[in-house]
Formats: structure tokens, sequence, C-alpha cells
């Protein structure tokens, strides 16, 4: 008799516990699928809002690399006197100025677009000591006139970085 009623017992119990393990694993899929959804949510309005400040990081980086364009920079900063020496020196410093001011922008930008950046700086600076150097140029007049004449032989670093920015900020879309 007290088999049966354990028997009995165990068969009642059965039910509930199968009703028991479905509802607790539908909750723990209904949890789950509740938090990926809050996450979504989340990674959604975060991107709202990061996007106007990426956006207006790749902007920054596009004037600062118009800026530093051989062509650009040669115009906007004349030199001082005719001392070749003082004039590659102002236009390093100005370039280093302008990159420094725009230096928090990486943090919005990709790795691989701000080490294009970088590069293309670096590649006007070493065009403008190349240029320097050079034996034909012995003052600072005829500084700008030899590097304004590389930049018609061959494409600017600012301009090839420039157009890598472009591409980038179209796959943003």
């Amino acid at each position: 008799m007290e088999i049966d009623r354990i028997l009995d017992l165990f068969l009642y119990s059965i039910p509930s516990i199968i009703t028991g393990v479905i509802a607790y694993y539908f909750f723990r899929e209904h949890t789950k699928n509740e938090d990926g959804r809050r996450r979504f949510l989340l990674k959604k309005d975060l991107q709202v809002n990061a996007m106007p400040l990426r956006l207006q990081a790749y902007e920054r980086m596009a004037l600062f690399l118009e800026r530093i364009s051989p062509s650009k920079l040669l115009i906007r900063i004349g030199p001082i006197s005719s001392n070749k020496e003082d004039y590659e020196s102002l236009l390093i410093q100005s370039i280093e100025n302008e990159f420094e001011h725009n230096l928090s922008q990486q943090i919005y930008i990709s790795d691989k677009c701000w080490n294009i950046i970088t590069t293309a700086k670096n590649a006007t600076i070493q065009l403008i000591r190349k240029a320097s150097l050079s034996e034909k140029t012995d003052t600072a007049n005829k500084l700008r006139e030899v590097v304004l004449t590389e930049m018609m032989e061959r494409i600017s670093p600012s301009d090839a970085a420039l157009s890598f920015i472009k591409e980038e900020v179209s796959e943003l879309w």
C-alpha cells in the first residue's frame, strides 16, 4: 500500500516536474532574447549619438589634410625671410601644430585611417626637408618653387590620404 502511494505520488509529480523544466527553459530563452534586444537598442542609440562625432572627426581630418597639402600650405604660409632653413622650420612647425590640434580625433576614426593620415603628414614633412636639401634650393622662394614643382609631377600625400577618408566615410552609410 505504501509503495502504491509513493508510486502515485511520483506519477503525479512527473507532469509538474516536466512543466517546471519547460517553464524554466522558456523563461531562460525569453530573458536571453530580452537581454539581446536591450543590447541591440543600446548599441543602436550609441551609434546614433556617435555617428555625428565620427563624421565630425573625419571632417576635421579632411580639413587637416587640405591645410597641410603642400600647394595650399605654401600659399597660406609665406616666407618671413629669404633663409630657406627658417622657412622650412616654419612650414614643418605649422604642420605639427595642425596635427597636434587634431590629435584627439584619432579615437573616432579607424586605426588604418589614422595611420594613413599620420603617414601623409610625415611624407609631407619629408618632402619639404628633401626639397630644402636640394642643391637647387638656396632661398625660401626657391624652396617653394621646388616643392610646387615636385607636386606637379605626382599626387600629394594629403590627396592620397583624403581619398582614403572619402572611401571610409562612404562605407559608413
